[in-house]
């Protein structure tokens, strides 16, 4: 369930599903599209700040156990359609967005921060990308996403090692903009997004789209898109996504075999 708030020109989403760690569900991601298309047909919401229920977690990600590892025998994966509109409708979205890190992000948590163009975090909060753990090869356009908010060699070390960026790391590294003590992260990241308000909506969104133009000279053409799929299925149909599945929801060390 995504909660909506709406005060002086800046809407606030609220990731609610407390019972999964705010994991991403499609329903969401449908309510984020939705939303945001929404709030483009005019300027009654001129920046967007996207949090998570609670204290503990920002969001852990897509549902781990709704991806299927038993049947494939030879089946397609394909990254879920509802994951890849609502990333990018928020990279898209015509004014400035923020990821609030209220707590930890994992996963597609943290490449929706990823997708927003400033993070705010508490000072106690976790970042980790987990394909690697899991067995998977992350889609191309999700990697995409981190390098142009992060640059390349930043995103080596994030999706090769798998490891969680916390504490004075995450502003050395260049993963978040602004850490904060707990206390003052809300009345903080609200005063931060009233100030970009306070601009003038031509400019917000000129000066947005304009920087968007140099992100586009990354696009990825079609011969490389079908030659990362071939790396994603083949991963896709591995033993060892099933043992990194398997592991993470016994909440063991995985034993990768590289088949």
């Amino acid at each position: 369930m995504l909660l909506v708030e709406i005060k002086d020109f800046i809407a606030f989403l609220t990731i609610n599903y407390p019972e999964k760690r705010n994991a991403l569900t499609p329903e969401l991601l449908t309510d984020i599209h939705k939303n945001l298309e929404a709030f483009s047909k005019n300027d009654d919401v001129r920046c967007v700040v996207i949090r998570g229920f609670g204290n503990k977690v920002f969001s852990s990600g897509y549902d781990i156990s709704a991806i299927p590892v038993a049947p494939l025998s030879g089946k397609r994966q394909e990254t879920p359609d509802t994951l890849l509109q609502a990333f990018d409708t928020i990279k898209d979205f015509a004014y400035p967005t923020i990821a609030m890190l209220n707590g930890h992000a994992f996963g597609a948590g943290f490449n929706l921060c990823a997708c927003c163009d400033i993070r705010i975090a508490a000072d106690d909060i976790k970042l980790r990308m987990t394909p690697a753990r899991l067995g998977v090869a992350y889609h191309p356009k999700g990697i995409q996403q981190f390098i142009e908010a992060f640059g390349i060699a930043r995103t080596r070390e994030i999706f090769y090692t798998a490891t969680s960026f916390q504490g004075k790391a995450l502003l050395q590294k260049g993963l978040v903009d602004y850490m904060l003590p707990r206390a003052d992260l809300e009345e903080f990241t609200h005063a931060y997004a009233k100030k970009i308000t306070q601009n003038a909506p031509l400019s917000l969104k000129g000066i947005k789209k304009i920087i968007s133009y140099f992100e586009n000279d990354m696009a990825l053409n079609q011969k490389k898109l079908n030659k990362a799929d071939q790396l994603i299925q083949k991963c896709f149909q591995s033993d060892d996504l099933k043992e990194g599945q398997a592991a993470f929801l016994e909440k063991r060390v995985p034993c990768f075999k590289g088949r």
